[in-house]
């Protein structure tokens, strides 16, 4: 029986692609990289489309790593693209002596999410050594919440991550920068209308502009008499006319006002003399 054997041609397509020298759809990510590297500088637009390839080929990977880290304040999104940022700079730094590409990937694109944590999502930037020692000191005041049953001492912590009580302070500050809350936002805890952290703000204090005259006036109000400086305090600080301290006083509203006139004179050549 006559065995008919039939010839494939390559498709135009096909034959386009082997002219062009690119390797094929079962070629590994070693084998694109070494030709990436032999490519970069002769033929860009040959070493993009290498490097499209390696991307599409490690896309999976690096959003199964945002999605690892997602869920601590930052959109997966934006992790993506950090993880993309490391796979970048996995392929400039990677050469074939390293051996697989995936060992030399994993912590590129993982080193460059916590970086990305640590120097884009503080609110204020703090010290980096409290900053790497913050996740730390979480984990142990969990684990010795379970031991003792209560919430750990300072001391405690301190003693269980081998530092000194400042230390732990000092992780302790920088943890409350990682966030920041708007003073337009409203208090949480307030029961009723709601009220912005704007409230709790200092203002200036006018009266501070006062302090000096008032430590300087006071031994000469010691020099005046009772009823003096009853009239004083009831005119200046308690803002009484001299008809309303003359009923308390007993005396005309007359003979107030020389007794004032007497004592504010007194207390001028008191603070002259001193």
């Amino acid at each position: 029986m006559p065995v008919s054997t039939t010839t494939t041609r390559p498709t135009e397509a096909t034959a386009a692609k082997n002219l062009s020298g690119e390797p094929s759809e079962e070629a590994s990510p070693e084998d694109l990289l070494s030709m990436l590297k032999n490519l970069e500088q002769s033929d860009p637009r040959a070493a993009g489309r290498l490097r499209e390839r390696i991307t599409w080929h490690y896309q999976p990977l690096l959003h199964r790593l945002a999605r690892r880290y997602s869920g601590r304040g930052e959109q997966e999104e934006d992790l993506r693209q950090t993880a993309h940022v490391g796979l970048a700079k996995a392929i400039r730094g990677y050469s074939p002596a390293r051996g697989d590409f995936i060992r030399y990937l994993m912590p590129t694109v993982t080193g460059e999410i916590k970086r990305h944590f640590r120097d884009r999502t503080w609110a204020v930037h703090t010290p980096r050594d409290p900053q790497a020692r913050r996740s730390e000191m979480r984990q142990v005041r969990r684990d010795l919440e379970q031991r003792l049953a209560r919430t750990p001492t300072i001391d405690e912590i301190a003693r269980e991550m081998g530092l000194s009580r400042e230390q732990v302070e000092e992780v302790r500050l920088v943890s409350e920068a990682y966030n920041t809350v708007s003073l337009n936002a409203p208090e949480p805890r307030e029961e009723g209308p709601t009220t912005r952290w704007e409230r709790y703000l200092g203002v200036e204090d006018h009266n501070l502009d006062l302090v000096v005259e008032r430590a300087s006036v006071r031994p000469a109000l010691r020099a005046l008499s009772a009823r003096e400086k009853l009239i004083i305090k009831r005119r200046f600080f308690d803002e009484w006319t001299q008809a309303r301290i003359a009923k308390e006083v007993g005396c005309s509203q007359m003979h107030v006002s020389r007794l004032l006139t007497a004592s504010l004179r007194k207390l001028r050549e008191e603070l002259s003399e001193r």
